[in-house]
């Protein structure tokens, strides 16, 4: 093996150590009741709210009072409310956010960290749920590049008994999101949202991680300048200012019909692919894209779970292989990828 190859082989592993420390919660920390609902893939739960209202009123930030109860039969009491900006106009069920009674969950030997986001299928058809599915894979691919900083989404089978009109809906796939305060929690530090920041107060080599997945998927609606889908995580350790993404659905790999590019880049449709990595050095922009090459059959691998049919399956090995075609052996990374793939 030859010094060179020997060289690129320590920065990698160099590279991944720092991107991925040991967790910030000690193993005595007690289990929070997001471990607990999302302990087995795709856990059936059933909620009882009054969604008749909820969707009505789906503007407000009012809470419902609720039940969950898991497949076990345990029970918890819950309000939940609508959030989220353009699904929360649009979709016929808004994503959802929920919130456990502290007392409840201690005397359940759980953590009290007691909000968990919600994102539903946006309308009632089995496309929407493909779609919901697709962004699952999205969070997954990013938590398989760097467990240390990312947010954990989690796939459930959700039963919704509406109160309003006594009448249970047929389950849906749903996913569970941390919540920011659970975010911020686990990963050991201060979320905070300032704009513009200067490239010499973000972790480098985070930031490219970021931006080459967000290339990867296809997404530019992101914007570190301003915290737009990201969260700016303060280490308490010290340190740089890590990014950490979330919320795919305007993304090529999900290819939502509602989905559209950021009128800045040009691009004509969310299946193109633009680079965005202002202040972001080349050189971490490379390490970062050796990182996903390294990562390519575990990333293409998700893209075929047993929750996924043949055709999205499909299309997202195809959109995601497209991508490692065009950045290939390029001496520099391209900037756009057109993206012919429906």
């Amino acid at each position: 093996m030859s010094s060179k190859t020997n060289c690129l082989s320590l920065i990698l592993l160099i590279f991944s150590v720092y991107l991925n420390p040991l967790p910030a919660r000690t193993p005595q920390s007690p289990p929070s009741v997001f471990d607990l609902l999302t302990e087995n893939e795709g856990n059936s739960l059933t909620i009882e709210v009054d969604l008749t209202e909820l969707i009505n009123n789906k503007k407000t930030n009012q809470y419902f009072p609720g039940s969950l109860t898991t497949a076990s039969g345990k029970m918890f009491g819950v309000e939940i409310r609508p959030r989220g900006k353009y699904r929360r106009r649009s979709c016929d069920v808004p994503p959802l956010k929920m919130k456990f009674r502290k007392k409840e969950l201690k005397a359940a030997g759980l953590d009290t960290l007691n909000e968990i986001k919600i994102s539903v299928p946006c309308f009632d058809d089995p496309e929407s749920e493909t779609l919901l599915l697709r962004e699952y894979v999205a969070y997954r691919m990013f938590e398989r590049l760097n467990p240390a900083f990312s947010v954990r989404a989690r796939l459930v089978r959700i039963t919704f008994h509406d109160k309003h009109v006594e009448k249970t809906r047929p389950p849906v796939y749903a996913l569970l999101v941390e919540h920011e305060e659970q975010v911020a929690a686990r990963l050991g530090g201060d979320l905070v949202d300032l704009f513009n920041l200067p490239p010499d107060s973000i972790d480098a080599e985070q930031a490219a991680l970021n931006a080459m997945f967000q290339y990867m998927i296809g997404n530019t609606d992101w914007a570190i300048s301003e915290v737009r889908n990201i969260y700016c995580l303060k280490p308490h350790a010290g340190g740089k200012i890590r990014v950490v993404p979330y919320d795919f659905d305007f993304s090529g790999l999900v290819n939502a019909p509602y989905a559209i590019p950021r009128n800045s880049t040009g691009l004509k449709n969310v299946r193109e692919r633009m680079l965005v990595a202002d202040g972001i050095p080349d050189a971490s922009l490379q390490q970062a894209l050796q990182v996903f090459k390294e990562t390519r059959t575990a990333l293409v691998g998700l893209c075929q779970g047993p929750f996924l049919s043949e055709k999205s399956s499909g299309y997202m090995q195809n959109y995601i292989g497209k991508f490692f075609e065009a950045v290939g052996n390029c001496s520099t990374i391209p900037t756009r990828i057109k993206g012919s793939l429906r």
